[in-house]
């Protein structure tokens, strides 16, 4: 699937949030409001990406970068977009955004029982670096988070 990747900034909080909540409005309690995504993008190091098909948003990243670590705070992909690089192009916009300004470690979350993006990243390089117990408050009870690292040198 081809797809373009533009940045993202408070402007763009509305498609954001609605992205989330289709990404993951099923499966927690709460997803993030217009002014969440909004108090994201402004805060000191944050950055953003959305994807589009056709003028259509099928996916987008939130991260942000202090000196030379960086955080994916959230990323997703439309469903109906699913398994089409989608991900993957926002990764590596991702990756190559932070290690131009310098990261040399980029750490995200993903559910322990999110078998499919943690095959996606440990194929992206990305390894455990931690737990958080209980960490994604879900309909039906709290799952624990896998803190995963990347190691920009191991890019190279």
């Amino acid at each position: 699937m081809k797809v373009s990747l533009a940045p993202a900034g408070p402007g763009h909080a509305a498609v954001i949030s609605a992205l989330h909540g289709i990404c993951f409005g099923s499966t927690v309690e709460t997803p993030w409001d217009e002014a969440a995504i909004a108090g994201l993008l402004a805060m000191p190091g944050a950055f953003a990406f959305v994807a589009h098909r056709h003028e259509s948003p099928m996916g987008f990243v939130l991260a942000r970068q202090a000196a030379d670590e960086a955080e994916i705070i959230t990323i997703g992909t439309h469903p109906a977009a699913r398994r089409q690089g989608v991900a993957g192009a926002l990764l590596d916009q991702t990756i190559q955004a932070a290690t131009k300004d310098g990261a040399r470690r980029i750490f995200l979350e993903v559910a322990a029982d999110n078998t499919a993006a943690l095959a996606f990243y440990k194929v992206r390089k990305f390894n455990v670096c931690g737990c958080r117990k209980g960490y994604y408050q879900r309909v039906g009870g709290a799952v624990d988070a896998q803190v995963l690292v990347l190691e920009t040198a191991a890019l190279k």
